[in-house]
């Protein structure tokens, strides 16, 4: 690790990490989305076969029941409980967020009622990366937080392995959930599909998940047409540590955000020789010493991680100082990778500082509201005069006219 200092270049462009757009990845998922847009499934089929190497017909992009089901017969029979027990975990953390977005009304004494109703999103795309390994957990972190929400109609897409099928293991967990729908596409042209639909893949409300440079420039390029969760960046953690840390703990937990593809480890700490220690064991990623935990902590929200583990004596006391930080772990027995797997939350949070504004993925995500407004005779009356003023200000009579009209 390399030691960096507070306040120096490299620090302030650790703090603006925000991932530059390249070129080159913009002009071809551009190209991309306009060939779906155009030609649908044509397109969708002629990329999997150019990126993915796999050769599909229109008619085998969709998972069938009998490919889903027989997953069932490559997997360990534990395994299965324990997918079971991990989904009944997150299932529960999505059940208590769920309670917050109630739909509401406030009545006065003139008749004026207000208020917001709340629905479900209805049809959303949720992308499942598979391109180095496939990511398992990514399946029930997604599909669930919509399901607890409320959301209809699920659609869900992962790349084709090289015997035009899908990894056994994701389509075991989708089916464990009951997605609706499971396609055989990745990349750039799964996020187009998803977004303007094809004869055979529907187009969607709504797209989650992670992916590669190609698949966050797509979400990005097709958002306004649907929403997105998020752009999100490379994974990265955040330590906060001191003297009472224990240094296997932090070595192992920088070295587990490493194996993620520019994966980005930062040590923040106020123990000098846990700095000495750690520059040694630990290959990539940097290392910010602070005067105090107070100071530690404005340096995080500076930051503002995806991952942020609090790996100091009575974590509890610094969680109050923490702003901005995608998930918080508190303990020295609280690694990210249990919120990677098991713990419940998602594991789709914001990256590259973007927590400053981002949270990770809820039941929110997939949750629209409506204002509600209902007036009176009477009340409408009394506003009658500020409307008027408003509006003619803003050049807008007929407004002004519409309300006259009441009258």
């Amino acid at each position: 690790m390399k030691i960096i200092k507070l306040y120096s270049k490299e620090f302030e462009k650790l703090c603006n990490r925000y991932n530059n757009r390249k070129k080159r990845v913009t002009e071809c998922v551009s190209r991309i989305i306009e060939d779906v847009k155009a030609n649908g499934d044509d397109a969708v089929i002629k990329y999997t076969r150019k990126f993915d190497k796999v050769k599909l017909s229109a008619r085998q992009l969709r998972v069938t029941e009998s490919e889903a089901s027989g997953a069932f017969q490559d997997i360990d029979s534990e395994f299965i409980s324990e997918l079971k027990n991990i989904i009944d975990n997150v299932t529960k953390f999505y059940k208590k967020q769920v309670k917050g977005k109630k739909s509401w009304r406030i009545v006065d004494g003139d008749g004026v009622v207000l208020g917001e109703k709340y629905e479900p999103i209805e049809k959303v795309g949720i992308y499942v990366p598979a391109g180095t390994a496939p990511l398992i957990s990514t399946v029930y972190m997604t599909v669930l937080p919509a399901q607890v929400a409320g959301v209809k109609s699920i659609v869900l897409c992962t790349p084709p392995n090289q015997y035009q099928t899908v990894d056994p293991h994701i389509l075991a967990v989708a089916n464990l959930l009951k997605v609706d729908e499971i396609y055989k596409v990745g990349g750039a042209q799964a996020i187009a599909a998803l977004a303007f639909g094809t004869k055979t893949i529907p187009k969607v409300d709504k797209i989650v998940g992670p992916g590669n440079d190609y698949v966050t420039e797509a979400k990005r390029q097709v958002f306004g047409y649907v929403d997105i969760d998020m752009i999100a960046g490379p994974s990265e953690v955040v330590i906060l540590a001191n003297r009472s840390t224990n240094p296997l703990f932090a070595i192992k937990d920088l070295e587990a955000q490493s194996e993620h593809f520019k994966g980005l480890p930062i040590l923040v700490t106020t123990s000098k020789p846990l700095a000495k220690t750690l520059k040694k064991e630990v290959a990539n990623g940097y290392i910010i010493l602070a005067k105090n935990l107070d100071e530690a902590c404005d340096i995080v929200n500076r930051l503002a991680p995806e991952h942020l583990q609090i790996m100091v004596k009575n974590p509890q006391k610094w969680l109050k100082k923490i702003h901005n930080a995608g998930a918080i772990f508190l303990g020295q027995y609280s690694p990210t990778a249990i919120g990677d797997y098991v713990a419940g939350p998602s594991h789709v949070l914001p990256t590259s500082g973007t927590a400053r504004f981002f949270s990770g993925l809820g039941v929110e995500d997939f949750v629209k509201s409506s204002h509600i407004i209902s007036y009176s005779k009477k009340a409408l009356e009394k506003a009658k005069k500020s409307i008027e003023k408003i509006s003619k200000l803003e050049g807008l009579n007929k407004h002004m006219e519409s309300i006259k009209a009441r009258f």
